[in-house]
């Protein structure tokens, strides 16, 4: 998987670069201001691809947070893609200032994956869900479960990273992607599932335990 023992995100190279650069040619052409706001703007970029490392929890069943930030919804809705039926969904809404970099919540097989352009709403909408850019995986665990997780563009966010393919083996609380400039991941748990993270809740990817699943 990519960007392990990396401190900031490869997908953050070309930005922060570019940036840099700029800001070199401003300092030598003595714009002073331009030069102060194009090395803040480098500066946040490094901020924004940083890859911290993460201690994931042990258990049996245990589901992690695949984003940082701050859960914005929590309950039953209907499932039309996989499950066609009512399951339990938390979002996940991430920031510009969160880290970026997705982990995947569970270990387990990839079975399915997909990919939707779509509009680029405020990522903190219901209506994200179906509206926006996404792109899923449908895991299936050891003991036949499975869990869909979304990548959701948000209103600046353009472009969204998934690495893994179909067959993957994962490893919970493994990187698996990024969304660049703020965004949100969806999780639908699947039946008799014991999901206790609480609404307002702020999270750690790989580390803060969102339930478990039988």
């Amino acid at each position: 998987m990519q960007n392990k023992n990396q401190p900031i995100a490869r997908e953050g190279y070309p930005f922060i670069a570019l940036f840099a650069f700029i800001t070199l040619v401003l300092a030598l052409l003595d714009w002073e201001v331009l030069t102060f706001l194009l090395l803040l703007l480098t500066l946040f970029s490094v901020y924004f691809f940083r890859n911290p490392e993460r201690v994931v929890p042990t258990g049996d069943d245990l589901v992690v947070a695949p984003a940082d930030g701050k859960v914005i919804f929590v309950g039953d809705v209907q499932e039309d893609r996989y499950f066609k039926k009512r399951v339990t969904k938390v979002s996940i809404f991430m920031s510009v200032f969160n880290v970026h970099v997705n982990r995947v919540p569970c270990d387990g097989k990839i079975v399915e994956m997909y990919y939707n352009k779509g509009q680029f709403l405020n990522a903190s909408y219901d209506k994200a869900s179906e509206s926006n850019e996404q792109s899923g995986i449908l895991l299936e665990t050891a003991s036949g479960s499975q869990i869909l997780f979304v990548q959701i563009a948000g209103l600046i966010a353009r472009r969204i990273v998934t690495y893994p393919v179909v067959g993957d083996l994962l490893q919970r609380g493994a990187r698996y992607g990024l969304i660049r400039f703020g965004s949100r991941v969806d999780i639908y748990f699947p039946e008799n599932s014991d999901v206790t993270v609480l609404l307002g809740e702020r999270t750690i990817a790989g580390e803060t335990v969102l339930g478990t699943i039988h």
